[in-house]
């Protein structure tokens, strides 16, 4: 910790053409303060999130729901990534639990729909890459 606040010392120093102990002592409890902000459960969801989406068979999965923009049967997906039933039933698992689709039960079929979540995180990826050639 000694070192990290020599450290800080020196930055502010530079950013402040002089610095003082209270000021490092006001920044590290405004640091302080936003690492406090972060929820422990929320990061943890947010990663899964992130974790969901980190594998092929997931993310078109996701990208797929949504540019359907209605549910889809697990047959319909299934001809769209080329995984065994088991995979795909794992991979749907996976992003029910980290709240990127929704299934339900229709007779004999389950049905999926990408939920609102996913719809915004698709959205912005989509949003986030740049077209410049």
């Amino acid at each position: 910790m000694a070192q990290t606040t020599e450290r800080l010392q020196r930055y502010l120093s530079d950013e402040l053409g002089e610095c003082c102990s209270e000021d490092v002592e006001q920044r590290l409890n405004e640091l302080e303060t936003l690492g406090d902000a972060l929820a422990t459960e929320q990061i943890a969801s947010e990663l899964d999130v992130l974790s969901a989406l980190a594998n092929e068979t997931r993310y078109t999965i996701i990208r797929v729901l949504v540019a359907a923009e209605e549910e889809l049967c697990v047959c319909e997906l299934n001809a769209v990534v080329d995984v065994t039933e088991s995979g795909l039933s794992h991979a749907l698992s996976q992003l029910v639990d980290a709240d990127l689709v929704d299934g339900r039960k229709d007779g004999r079929w389950k049905k999926y729909r990408a939920t609102n979540r996913a719809v915004a995180l698709v959205t912005l990826l989509e949003g986030s890459v740049s077209t410049d050639a």
